[in-house]
């Protein structure tokens, strides 16, 4: 069976009875209540079953259901930027294709992988972690994003009452969480405690993903030599491991001056 297109507008479209508006704010179910009008004077115009009818409302219920539920887990997630692969370029980058291409897939999520991206600055590693976010988001996935400043504000303010552990716990309801931009700036002790317990309480349950100027095994140079090794021993054990080469992305549009519109 297949919906036939709507006709009217939602303007033209005469309103539900209030009965009815009524019942369909009880059940909640918005969506429907939203395009009823306009489905029902479309059947009516083109004569649907009945069958039609209940379909293309549904459909419109779900529809609308799913929109709500990808903004919610877009807004929960706290991207640093909104960008996606749409504007990700494949070939600028130093990752292998086919390497990109697995990544992609978000096999690795599923697996409850982690996933490590470090090298110089501004050659997309966090623009490639953002992206693969999205993507999770929109394929259904939960996804939390921080810093490791983040991560120590986080320790300070629930070590008073004694429930970091419960924080640390809501956190990996996320099925991704990513740690972005580690070895920019010294690490504080509440934020290398905080990466820890994160890749501890995670470990072989949810997949951690990072980006980093230093290739994990340089961590002892950010944190406690005992706290980096117990770290980077957890975080690594199933992980894939990318590193980036090359001139920042960000420098060589600027010197082309593609970095600002021009002035007029």
């Amino acid at each position: 069976m297949t919906t036939k297109t709507t006709a009217p507008s939602m303007g033209s479209a005469p309103p539900l009875p209030a009965e009815l508006e009524d019942l369909l704010r009880r059940l909640r179910l918005p969506h429907i209540r939203r395009h009823a009008p306009e489905v029902v004077a479309t059947a009516k115009a083109q004569r649907w079953e009945p069958a039609e009818v209940l379909k293309a409302l549904f459909a419109e219920e779900v529809a609308g259901r799913e929109r709500s539920a990808l903004a919610t887990r877009r807004a929960a997630a706290g991207f640093p930027t909104g960008k996606t692969f749409d504007a990700w370029q494949p070939e600028a980058s130093s990752i292998p294709a086919p390497t990109q291409q697995a990544l992609r897939t978000l096999e690795w999520v599923h697996r409850r992988e982690n996933l490590v991206v470090c090298g110089p600055s501004g050659t997309g590693k966090t623009f490639l972690l953002e992206a693969l976010g999205q993507q999770a988001v929109e394929q259904g996935l939960k996804v939390a994003w921080f810093t490791l400043e983040d991560l120590g504000v986080l320790l300070r303010r629930h070590r008073a009452d004694d429930t970091v552990t419960k924080a640390i716990a809501r956190i990996l309801r996320a099925d991704v969480v990513v740690v972005d931009d580690i070895g920019l700036l010294p690490v504080a002790a509440d934020a290398a405690e905080g990466l820890y317990r994160l890749v501890d309480a995670a470990y072989e349950k949810r997949s951690v993903a990072i980006s980093s100027n230093l290739h994990p095994s340089g961590f002892d140079e950010l944190m406690p030599k005992t706290l980096a090794t117990a770290t980077v021993d957890r975080l690594l054990h199933h992980a894939h491991v990318c590193q980036t080469s090359g001139d920042s992305v960000r420098l060589t549009q600027a010197l082309a001056g593609q970095g600002v519109s021009p002035l007029n």
